[in-house]
C-alpha cells in the first residue's frame, strides 16, 4: 500500500541515473532540482537528503538544493511539493508521518498523499 511506505522521490531517480537510463528520449535533469525536507535542518532526514543530494549532484552535473520547510509535523513542506508543478524538479523527503500518519491525525490536510504525490522508492529503513 503506497501510503504506508516511507517515500522518497529522489531514490528511483538516483537509481535510474546509476543504471543507464541514458536510453530515455529526454535528458534529466536539465536544471537544478529543489529537494524539500519538511523538517528542521540538522535532523536525520536533513542529513540523508544532503548526502543523497551531494552524490546525485556529482553524478548528474546539476545542483540539487535542499530546502528545509519545517512545521506542522511535515505538512508545510509536503504541501508545498504537492502543489508544485509535477515536472520532476521538486522533490519531497516523504516519511511515515507525512504520508501515512498525518491523514489519520488531521481531518483537513491540504494535500492527499495518494493523489498529489508519486511514491518513487523507499530510501531508508
Amino acid at each position: 500500500m503506497k501510503s504506508t511506505r516511507t517515500c522518497l522521490l529522489a531514490t528511483t531517480l538516483g537509481a535510474l541515473a546509476c543504471t543507464g537510463a541514458g536510453a530515455l528520449a529526454q535528458s534529466y535533469p536539465e536544471r537544478a532540482i529543489r529537494y524539500v525536507v519538511p523538517f528542521a535542518a540538522g535532523g536525520a532526514g536533513d542529513l540523508v537528503a544532503r548526502a543523497v543530494s551531494a552524490r546525485l549532484s556529482k553524478l548528474w552535473g546539476q545542483q540539487i538544493i535542499v530546502d528545509n520547510r519545517p512545521g506542522a509535523n511535515g505538512i508545510i513542506g509536503t504541501d508545498l511539493v504537492a502543489k508544485s508543478k509535477p515536472d520532476g524538479y521538486t522533490w519531497v523527503l516523504g516519511v511515515t508521518a507525512t504520508i501515512a500518519v498525518n491523514p489519520f491525525m488531521y481531518a483537513k490536510l491540504p494535500y492527499d498523499a495518494n493523489r498529489d504525490l508519486d511514491h518513487v522508492s523507499q530510501f531508508t529503513s
